[in-house]
């Protein structure tokens, strides 16, 4: 007969448990994986895959008892690192996503809203184009599986403990969070630029011309021109998007870094 001790039995818990919290974790808040269009079914069930597959790479896991309070401790820490390690690569997508609605407003388009699936609110039209091309080019350049070696490597920076974590990663987080607007701006400013110039122009025209209706011709000629400078602008947005994923995953090692 079979028969299972409970110290075999919290240790293979141990050597499963820790490691998908901090996957789930991560699955939770990154991009792409927390999509809402992925069943919970299906983001557990990989979870539960990659944990087998990654638990004999990991470094030795000290002897926890998770059904204790220090267990319980150790998994809140999983999780929240995976979290972490998530929401570092979210505001990349929260830095283009706030330049589609800089350039959105300024094109006139600060109406088109509607209902996003994906975030579960309200998007403006041309950040969820931004979005999906964001989206696309970091499936292009296997991001989600560059976010999944991350995690990995974690282990060998934030081993499985009992022991609290820095409180510095969590103000490196915060001061990151800054780098969203720095950088919607910096992605947006060429098309600003170019709106605000034909805006000027349309101004000097009305005052020259007072008769005309700036309503009548100012929203086409402002759409117009922005629908031109996004088409010449996707030529360039390639390769500044794949800088802010170079800049993203190098954050993640910092926050980790930081976190230790």
């Amino acid at each position: 007969m079979l028969s299972v001790t409970y110290d075999q039995l919290a240790g293979w818990l141990t050597a499963f448990m820790y490691p998908l919290a901090r996957l789930l974790g991560m699955f939770a808040s990154a991009p792409v994986f927390s999509n809402r269009a992925v069943p919970t079914r299906a983001r557990l069930g990989i979870g539960l895959g990659i944990s087998i597959a990654i638990v004999p790479a990991l470094p030795p896991i000290p002897a926890i008892d998770p059904g204790s309070y220090m267990g319980l401790l150790a998994l809140f820490w999983q999780i929240a690192i995976g979290v972490a390690i998530g929401f570092m690569m979210r505001l990349v997508f929260a830095a283009i996503d706030m330049a589609g609605s800089l350039v959105g407003m300024q094109m006139g388009l600060s109406f088109a809203i509607f209902f996003s699936p994906g975030t579960g609110g309200q998007t403006a039209v041309l950040s969820e184009f931004l979005g999906l091309v964001a989206t696309l080019l970091f499936l292009a350049i296997n991001g989600h599986l560059l976010m999944i070696d991350v995690l990995v490597r974690s282990f060998e920076w934030l081993p499985i403990t009992t022991a609290p974590l820095s409180s510095g990663g969590w103000s490196f987080i915060v001061r990151y969070a800054t780098v969203v607007f720095a950088t919607g701006l910096l992605l947006s400013l060429p098309m600003l630029t170019a709106l605000l110039v034909t805006n000027i122009a349309l101004g000097i025209l009305t005052r020259a011309s007072p008769q005309l209706n700036l309503f009548a011709i100012g929203f086409p000629v402002s759409l117009a021109m922005g629908m031109m400078v996004l088409m010449l602008a996707m030529h360039f947005l390639g390769p500044v998007i794949l800088s802010f994923f170079e800049q993203g995953f190098a954050a993640i090692e910092s926050m980790l870094a930081a976190l230790a």
